[in-house]
């Protein structure tokens, strides 16, 4: 069996290797529980953190609750640290790992909240030390991932060991406890106390000895007997017991160490109460082995020691701090007062506060709460609870009420404050104590007839109505007064009046008969216009009403203005606007003095004001303050706007704006400038395009460097975007100058692009539209045609001129309309249209000539009434030029056909088998009308460069055969061949017609080669490609007359399985591959096949 250690070594190393090589979260979790359940003590299983260390100094309080949530903020703590060293472990590292700050606020109230937590930084590798953190040293490029991993694991392990332990789920928690005595107490509030005892009274203060016990916890049930015998006096000796506890106030009848239990044992030797528990324990050590101990039975009575404690202080649950019985809030925690649960309650016991009914809602809360429930008012003070020596006696319950009796309904009233139900002849509320006003008259209840027999009501002598006290009347006429207010200001706002206004216009106007609206309206122009007057005039008098000090501050005003005014220079002249002027009305409560030298005052200080902001004329400064109503905001307006007035012009100009000069001396002011017009990002980027015009030999513009500097802050990077060299002219040009095709990565300047396309577009196919670099795309691809012209377009629109550009569409058009099958071509003068008829007999729309719709031939008088095979057959046997021609003739008639366009070529198939289109720049086979292509889309094709794909009976492959090998094929088929001119036909020459390449040019012309005897009149190769023409007209499969190389070489080629058989012969062999062959692969389904 591995040891303990042994279990830890492994465990450790394979959740560290699952920590930094990125392993499942599942992984590297079960490799810290596993670690965290090893049956081993912090010191021995863990080595590189101090755990048994930063828990001792991070766990404190004087209970298990109080130390259990100390260890809940070292976890927490713990929960963070694990969080970085995860960060610094993981490979996608975030982007400031190398630093932790200290102002964080998540770092400062739990990781520096704690002991140890530093360190534990250091030894992920924060060990240098910053005014605002802690860092990675600068010669460290990446941290310890081995270290730090070993380093976290151990805080997950740690971290995961503590809520294991706070939730009592911890598989060893005898580890912890020895470390942590207050964690062996599984009662909530049980404290390890210090027993302090002196050998002398003299000396309990000098000299004492402490010492901690602490013990596991065990249950028992205390026994309560009201009778028995307390520790007699006589066997105490003189000596003094002092005990001391973290907690106040313990039960004096519990045990004197856990003052839990019930005492048990009384110690003569050290005077102590001890439980069993307890006494067992503390004499378990030799040296208290002889203490004499004495049993004892049953103790006094718990309701006579619960009555002797003293009931003018309470402790509070949470911190447990004694207070006054006065203080509602507890003096340390300033938590409320919770209502104390006894054990058992004396009968007659006095009676306290326990409950309290809410002044404002009549809410009945607990005696604890200071506010409401319900309105979250303060608790009022109340009357003095009433502490009777015997039960209150309650008056006896009032009868039913009767009509006419104090207890009828008609009798009773509603206290207007609380809502409490009265009965008269009560004046004064009986919950709430505030007077009862006089009821207006109740309106008459229908109520249903009562069950309850109507009693004659007996004959009451009337009392005198009481007087009205003169606190009623003044209450009653201030709510008289401010309902009247609350109804002419509602109606003021109606009419857009302030409150202010209708409040100031009662005062002023006490005695008028007027509403406020209409004094308002009436009277307060004519107030507002002596104000201005009073101010303009400055006869500011003090009243004969005002009092010295007053008197004394006018005086000082009325120096004050005729300082002013020699400062001036000028009468006082300040002329005020009536906004002013009501608004010092309203602020004066409507004196009209009082608001004048309001005014001018507010006036001369908004005058300073303006002044302070450079506005030095006070005239212009008092004759815009007059114009704004006073408003320092608006007067800024107006005194800006002439100031502004050259900006808003050049901004509304028609003329161009200036163009930024570089060269100016303010650079601050070109920046600004850059900033403004050109929409740069920052301040930084101005400065860099400035830096980058200013470059000596500089060729740049000022909107490319500006273009450059939007996209990208790397100056490398832009003068390498600014400095682009075209391939066809080889001048530099910015990034923004270039052109290039999104088929390929090639760019050029705009106008070699501008003057390649035109000349693409008048004067060559469209299909030569391509990139003046590489040639690229390939046209001949028709799925990438439509993409890169409908992309082109875009680009073309923009560079080329109108002309050229509708010149470009009509290729584009024609283009188009070669696809579609109606579409014919001219043989007179090669225009193309599309025809919707059903004859054969077509008249071109340019030329005005005829032709045949299906033959494509010359219309004859004879071809009408006759299909395209008889008038070949009828032209064959009677037309002495076409009998002239031969098979030369033949061979122009079965020309070449375009499979694209459809246009044909009066032209023989022999030579090159690669043929280029004129009209629409197809390149194909001529022989099997494949296409010719530089990308081959036939899977496992070797063939690089351009190259086409033949089938077997192609003339690709059978121009190589002899004549006579041909003949010997279409005899063994049946088919009949010429051997000898027609008559009439010229010898000596081949007169077949072909296109020939001489420099460069491609022009049609006769073979002009020499005949030979028994090939019809033909050179050797026209008259192969003549006997071909007859295989291909008739589906002749050449396989069968293949050899042997040439059957296995055209296996390779289609990829036909040419494996060999066991015992097979070659003619067995042979004849199954040729069988083979001819089943798979089949003949070419694009070859001519006409007759």
């Amino acid at each position: 069996m591995p040891s303990l250690s042994e279990d830890l070594q492994e465990v450790r190393s394979r959740a560290e290797v699952c920590l930094y090589s990125g392993g499942r979260v599942v992984e590297v979790r079960a490799g810290v529980m596993a670690m965290a359940n090893l049956s081993l003590p912090p010191c021995s299983k863990y080595r590189h953190i101090t755990a048994e260390t930063m828990v001792t100094e991070n766990s404190f309080g004087s209970n298990r609750k109080e130390t259990l949530a100390s260890l809940q903020q070292l976890s927490t703590a713990l929960n963070i640290l694990e969080k970085y060293g995860c960060n610094l472990t993981n490979p996608n590292r975030p982007k400031y790992w190398r630093t932790v700050k200290h102002n964080n606020p998540v770092f400062r109230a739990t990781v520096d909240a704690i002991q140890g937590g530093r360190a534990v930084l250091c030894l992920y590798g924060y060990s240098n030390q910053q005014a605002d953190g802690l860092s990675f040293p600068d010669d460290v490029t990446d941290p310890d991932v081995g270290k730090v991993a070993a380093v976290t694991l151990e805080v997950m392990s740690l971290r995961m060991e503590l809520e294991m332990l706070i939730k009592e789920a911890h598989p060893h928690p005898e580890f912890y406890e020895r470390i942590i005595p207050t964690l062996r107490h599984k009662d909530v509030g049980l404290n390890t106390d210090a027993v302090v005892y002196q050998s002398s009274p003299s000396s309990c203060h000098s000299k004492g000895q402490t010492k901690s016990l602490a013990f596991p916890l065990q249950h028992h049930s205390s026994r309560k007997s009201s009778h028995g015998r307390s520790l007699s006096s006589n066997h105490q000796s003189p000596k003094s017991i002092q005990v001391f506890s973290t907690s106040s106030n313990k039960h004096p009848e519990n045990c004197t160490i856990c003052e839990i239990f019930r005492i048990s044992t009384h110690c003569l030797t050290c005077l102590q109460g001890l439980c069993s528990e307890c006494d067992r324990l503390y004499h378990s050590y030799p040296e208290r082995a002889n203490h004499r101990r004495m049993a004892v039975t049953s103790s006094s009575s718990s309701s006579q020691n619960r009555s002797s404690q003293s009931s003018s202080t309470w402790r509070c649950p949470h911190c447990t701090k004694v207070n006054s019985v006065q203080d509602v809030l507890c003096e340390e925690c300033e938590l409320p007062r919770m209502e104390s649960v006894s054990s058992k309650v004396d009968e007659f016991q006095p009676a306290t506060i326990t409950e309290w009914q809410c002044k404002s809602c009549t809410m009945v809360n607990a005696a604890s709460s200071v506010l409401c429930e319900v309105c979250e008012r303060p608790r009022l003070a109340t009357k003095p609870p009433v502490t009777p020596s015997h039960p209150p006696i309650l008056p006896p319950r009032p009868p039913a009420p009767v009509l006419g009796m104090p207890g009828d309904p008609d009798s009773q009233w509603v206290c207007q404050f609380c809502t409490y139900l009265n009965y008269s002849p009560a004046t004064v509320c009986e919950m709430c104590d505030l007077s009862h006003p006089e009821p207006a008259p109740l309106p008459v209840k229908l109520r249903p007839p009562s069950p309850v027999r109507r009693v004659p009501a007996l004959s009451i002598k009337p009392k005198q109505p009481a007087s009205e006290d003169l606190d009623s009347l003044r209450q009653r006429l201030m709510k008289e007064e401010g309902l009247k207010l609350i109804r002419l200001i509602r109606d003021g706002e109606k009419k857009g009046v302030s409150p202010e206004e209708v409040y100031t216009s009662m005062r002023v106007a006490k005695d008028s008969s007027l509403p406020p609206c209409k004094w308002l309206k009436a009277e307060l122009p004519v107030l507002l216009d002596q104000i201005r007057t009073l101010v303009a005039t400055s006869s500011l008098k003090c009243d004969d009403n005002l009092t010295e000090s007053n008197r004394t501050s006018c005086d000082a005003l009325a120096e004050t203005d005729a300082k002013e005014t020699e400062s001036t220079g000028t009468e006082s002249g300040v002329q005020l606007s009536r906004a002013e002027a009501k608004q010092a009305w309203l602020a004066a409560g409507g004196s009209t003095e009082k608001a004048a030298r309001q005014a001018l005052r507010d006036r001369l200080a908004k005058v300073k004001d303006l002044c302070a902001l450079g506005f030095s004329d006070e005239a212009l400064c008092h004759e815009v303050l007059r114009q704004s109503g006073g408003e320092v905001r608006g007067a800024l307006v107006l005194l800006q706007r002439p100031l502004l007035e050259p900006f808003h012009k050049r901004i509304w100009s028609d003329k161009p704006e200036q163009p930024v000069d570089i060269h100016h001396p303010d650079k601050q002011r070109i920046c600004r400038r850059l900033l403004a017009v050109y929409d740069l990002p920052s301040w930084g980027r101005c400065e860099l395009a400035l830096s980058l015009l200013l470059e000596h030999s500089a060729p740049y513009s000022l909107e490319d460097v500006v273009m450059a500097v939007r996209e990208s802050h790397d100056r490398e990077f832009i003068k390498r975007v600014l400095a682009k060299e075209c391939p066809i002219c080889l001048s530099v040009f910015p990034h923004s100058k270039m052109q290039s095709l999104t088929s390929c990565q090639c760019s050029v300047c705009c106008g070699c692009f501008r003057q390649h396309f035109t000349i693409a577009v008048r004067d060559k196919h469209i299909r030569d539209m391509v990139c003046p670099v590489c040639w690229e795309p390939d046209i001949n691809d028709p799925e990438h045609l439509n993409s890169y012209f409908s992309t082109l377009d875009i680009q073309l629109r923009e560079c080329l001129e109108s002309e050229v550009y509708e010149l470009f569409h009509k290729k584009l058009t024609e283009q188009a309309l070669i696809k579609d099958p109606k579409f014919l071509w001219c043989c007179h003068c090669s225009y193309g249209f599309i025809y919707d008829g059903d004859q054969l007999k077509v008249t071109c729309f340019q030329c005005r000539n005829s032709f045949c719709a299906q033959c494509k031939k010359p219309w004859e008088s004879q071809h009408a009434g006759l299909s395209c095979e008889q008038y070949q057959s009828w032209k064959r046997e009677n037309d002495p030029e076409y009998q002239r021609q031969g098979l030369a003739g033949y061979l122009r008639d079965n020309g070449i056909t375009c499979p694209n366009c459809r246009f044909q070529y009066a032209l023989s198939k022999g030579g090159c088998m690669h043929f280029c289109c004129s009209q629409c720049r197809y390149q194909f086979c001529s022989g099997c009308n494949n296409p010719f292509h530089t990308t081959c889309a036939v899977e496992e094709c070797s063939v690089s460069g351009l190259h086409a794909h033949h089938p077997r009976d192609c003339l690709f492959y059978l121009r190589d055969w002899e004549p006579s090998r041909l003949q010997a094929l279409l005899q063994s088929n049946g088919v009949a061949f010429n051997t000898e001119p027609s008559p009439g036909t010229q010898t000596g020459l081949c007169g077949v017609i072909e296109q020939k390449d001489e420099g460069g040019q491609q022009p049609d012309s006769a073979c002009g080669a020499h005949t030979q005897p028994g090939h019809a009149g033909l050179c050797e190769k026209h008259y192969r490609e003549y006997l071909v023409s007859l295989i291909n007209s008739h589906s002749i499969d050449p396989a069968p007359l293949y050899s042997s190389n040439e059957l296995l070489l055209a296996c390779k080629r289609y990829k036909v399985d040419d494996s060999r058989r066991d015992g097979e012969d070659s003619f067995t062999y042979y004849s199954r591959l040729l069988e083979k062959l001819m089943d798979e692969v089949a003949l070419g389904d694009k070859v001519p096949r006409k007759k």
